[in-house]
């Protein structure tokens, strides 16, 4: 939910801004007539990525990228909206009440996308969830000078440095080699992360068939549809034998780390895959024995370093550590608040 009291965001520089905000159903763009993730059916949503805290069925009208649309379609159903508006990355489009909207790539997973909208002269870019390091299933952040920069703060506190993904995987790697009678279960949600270990363990050079848990089938076959390869997968479920699983990988939503069927495979190493990892106790509570701290959110440094490139005059902070971005965001001279949005799940990475 969100807070149910509506706000109206107004700056306090003279700007035009009043256009922008916050409702029960989310942030409102006034002159459109629509809500950018929604957490609630409206008349007009603007959905900046397929995750389903952002992701919501039941929309009249939906823009959002070609394979954002395609997600939703597939986890929700063809009638999911009354109407989905694809709209590609880069293009203009104008918006009811001369509002010009342009989707701009985030980094997170595939099809996600940062909103650009430009109004009576003004820039405001909302972020959505993003990124700053590469990902082969997905393009890049790219940065837009803009005159209000919304952002997210999953991962907003100094201790969040996230390492390299191939650092992790190359731990991973030499697991399997350590410990080769042991089945590495990795605990991956399955939209955006599980495709991302897949696609970046291929571009490392391991060839060895990955095997999937029911549940991250159908979004991997979407992937492989959308053009992204992963490289050969079975299911597990396919296996007559599962004492083959020994010395292999295996990747299955986190909540299988615990449960009946992960107690089928054999001599589990309990992996976690997620920027979570990062603190011990969130490794222990997952029982992760190898935790991999692999996130598709930008942490600390990721963060300054975009609002520094943005270099807006405003930062509005949506959801996540939003009291110490916004400090160091007036440490830097730069006017910032939080919006207090909720809704939004932190745990998801």
């Amino acid at each position: 939910m969100v807070h149910s009291r509506s706000k109206s965001v107004i700056t306090n520089k003279g700007t035009s801004s009043n256009w922008l905000s916050v409702r029960e159903e989310g942030l409102y763009i006034r002159p459109a007539d629509a809500f950018v993730d929604p957490v609630r059916p409206v008349k007009n949503a603007i959905v900046t990525h397929a995750h389903s805290d952002h992701a919501r069925a039941g929309h009249g009208n939906v823009y959002a990228t070609p394979e954002t649309m395609a997600i939703m379609k597939c986890r929700y159903g063809n009638k999911f909206t009354e109407n989905g508006i694809e709209t590609n990355l880069r293009r203009h489009v104008e918006l009811p009440g001369g509002v010009v909207m342009t989707l701009l790539p985030a980094g997170h997973i595939l099809g996600s996308a940062q909103i650009n909208l430009t109004y009576k002269n003004e820039v405001v870019t909302i972020s959505g969830d993003f990124k700053r390091t590469p990902d082969p299933t997905c393009e890049s952040f790219e940065v837009r000078k803009s005159d209000i920069f919304i952002t997210e703060a999953t991962f907003a506190l100094p201790v969040f440095n996230h390492p390299p993904i191939e650092a992790e995987l190359r731990r991973l790697i030499e697991s399997l080699k350590e410990f080769p009678d042991r089945c590495h279960l990795i605990g991956v949600y399955a939209l955006g992360k599980c495709q991302r270990v897949m696609s970046t363990l291929r571009s490392m050079g391991y060839e060895d068939t990955i095997y999937l848990h029911g549940a991250q089938v159908k979004l991997v076959e979407l992937y492989e549809d959308l053009g992204v390869n992963l490289g050969k997968w079975r299911r597990v479920s396919e296996l007559a034998d599962l004492s083959c699983l020994s010395g292999k990988i295996v990747l299955a939503p986190p909540s299988a780390l615990s449960d009946r069927w992960s107690q089928k495979l054999p001599n589990v190493m309990a992996c976690m895959a997620s920027g979570w990892m990062q603190i011990r106790a969130r490794a222990k509570q997952k029982r992760a024995e190898l935790p991999l701290v692999i996130s598709d959110h930008a942490d600390w440094a990721q963060l300054i370093e975009t609002i520094e490139q943005v270099n807006p005059s405003q930062l509005w902070v949506t959801h996540g550590r939003e009291e110490a971005l916004v400090h160091k965001a007036k440490q830097l001279g730069i006017d910032a608040m939080a919006l207090n949005l909720l809704g939004y799940e932190d745990d998801a990475d």
